[in-house]
């Protein structure tokens, strides 16, 4: 293969994981020589100097893991460890130990890798921070790094050992849980497919319901009704796609020459990729897009299982990947020659009746859980409601309140208006002071005040002030309301 070590990224429906990368980078060196044409091998030298593919891992740590293995491939000394370290070391971390020899214009561009990836966690960190409102608070980034397990957070400016562990270590985790995972997302799908088809039926009445279940069992005879399925990886599967994806007389199929033909990318293994394609055919004996009995979920899980199944009967060396020789060695074995018939998907209910049982009864706590938790918000719900009410009636009050006070204010605490007589200002006189001058007036013609019943009659408005002499305004007294005062005047300036 040259001295690159070369990137392998498997990607089938949705399947890629960060290990594919890692191992290949770490293993292909591994490789026997494959029997090619030269015009083969310049095309494969020709490679070399491109960079990695550009495909996602679906790790979210992707173009960090594909950036480090680029630099690490490299160095001279780190390659020469990759040739000598079998895959059990690598994953105990012997391999990272190494790291501690690779030239310093290695080191300097992976510490550089690392300062861009802690700056980039801590931008998702923010901007998920915001989205949920809290760009108020203060973001601890160097706890909330805790969560990202691929790099050592204590450390965010030096890419060490520890790093490459870790990375390392993080890659093997994904890529041993993703099959089990996908494996369990497709056992819930088709669990929540029956139990939808259950609760149909019991919309339906008795009439209707017959008809549902006779059409069931028709589709599923249909989809059963199918030619025979080779058993994946075996001879008689690989001398179809040899005839008829290959347009190859099936007498002349050669394991060596079959390899070469599929092992698309020319590194000298098949991948997960490379060796889904090779079911295609088979998948579609059972599967067709266009018939309503299919289902095209079910079909990509078929794919799964015949990958895993041909990786564990073909791949020695549990790296994922297979090699030329280990696929020449199972094409001697008798499971390749005589393999026995192949149980697909229908044949193989994904759960059991006591699983089916458990996901509806957890799906009926779900939605007890969500009913309660309706009638918990519309509880809520009436008591905002109550209390805005009596915010809005507090209001109401509290507006009356203001209204009556400026009201008061306006009636008892606005001073009188002035009259002007004579160039004089003459406060007006009150309800009581016109009562007395109306009096006055009411005194018959010709009859004239006498100065004292002028000041006795003083003397009973103003009580206050009998000692005070009888000529002259009278002095204000602090008791005596201003208008008081103003009338006495106004009575003596009056002609």
């Amino acid at each position: 293969m040259g001295d690159r070590v070369s990137v392998k990224m498997c990607c089938s429906w949705a399947l890629v994981t960060g290990l594919v990368v890692l191992l290949v980078q770490l293993q292909c060196l591994q490789a026997v020589p494959i029997g090619i044409d030269k015009t083969k091998v310049k095309e494969a030298e020709k490679k070399t100097e491109e960079p990695p593919a550009n495909v996602d891992t679906g790790l979210h740590y992707d173009r960090y893991l594909r950036e480090v293995i680029d630099f690490l491939e490299k160095d001279q000394h780190f390659r020469e460890k990759l040739h000598n370290t079998d895959m059990e070391d690598i994953k105990q971390g012997k391999l990272a130990q190494e790291l501690d020899f690779v030239s310093h214009h290695v080191r300097t561009k992976l510490d550089e890798l690392k300062r861009q990836e802690v700056n980039r966690l801590r931008t998702l960190i923010k901007a998920k921070h915001d989205l949920e409102g809290g760009s108020d608070i203060a973001v601890d980034h160097q706890a909330l790094l805790k969560q990202f397990e691929h790099l050592n957070h204590m450390n965010p400016h030096t890419f060490e050992v520890e790093d490459l562990d870790r990375l390392i270590k993080s890659a093997t985790n994904d890529l041993e849980n993703f099959d089990k995972e996908r494996h369990e997302e497709f056992k819930r799908y088709e669990m929540m497919k029956e139990h939808d088809r259950r609760e149909h039926l019991k919309t339906l009445d008795e009439e209707q319901r017959q008809k549902e279940e006779e059409h069931y069992e028709e589709m599923r005879k249909k989809h059963a009704d199918h030619p025979k399925v080779n058993h994946p990886g075996s001879q008689n599967q690989l001398k179809e796609v040899w005839e008829e994806a290959d347009g190859l007389d099936p007498e002349d199929f050669d394991p060596k020459t079959f390899f070469n033909l599929h092992d698309t990318n020319g590194d000298g293994f098949f991948d997960e990729q490379e060796l889904e394609a090779l079911f295609t055919k088979e998948l579609e004996k059972i599967y067709d897009p266009t018939n309503e009995e299919d289902d095209m979920v079910e079909m990509e899980e078929e794919r799964l299982r015949m990958r895993e199944h041909v990786m564990n009967e073909v791949d020695t060396n549990k790296d994922r990947l297979v090699s030329l020789d280990e696929f020449l060695v199972a094409t001697k074995k008798k499971e390749f020659l005589e393999p026995d018939s192949w149980e697909t998907l229908e044949q193989n209910q994904a759960y059991t009746d006591e699983e089916m049982r458990e996901f509806e009864e957890h799906l009926a706590q779900q939605e007890q859980d969500l009913n309660q938790k309706a009638v918990d918000l519309q509880k809520q719900r009436e008591e905002l409601e109550r209390q805005q009410e009596q915010l809005n009636a507090q209001k109401v009050e509290l507006q009356q309140a203001v209204e009556h006070m400026e009201r008061l204010k306006s009636e008892n605490v606005e001073p009188p208006p002035e009259v002007h007589i004579e160039g004089n200002i003459v406060p007006e006189v009150h309800a009581a002071d016109n009562q007395l001058h109306h009096d006055q007036e009411a005194q018959p013609p010709g009859h004239h005040e006498t100065p004292q019943h002028h000041q006795d009659t003083q003397q009973e408005h103003h009580e206050p002030n009998q000692d005070l002499p009888q000529q002259g305004p009278p002095q204000m007294h602090h008791d005596e309301p201003p208008n008081q005062q103003g009338v006495a005047q106004g009575q003596h300036n009056l002609p």
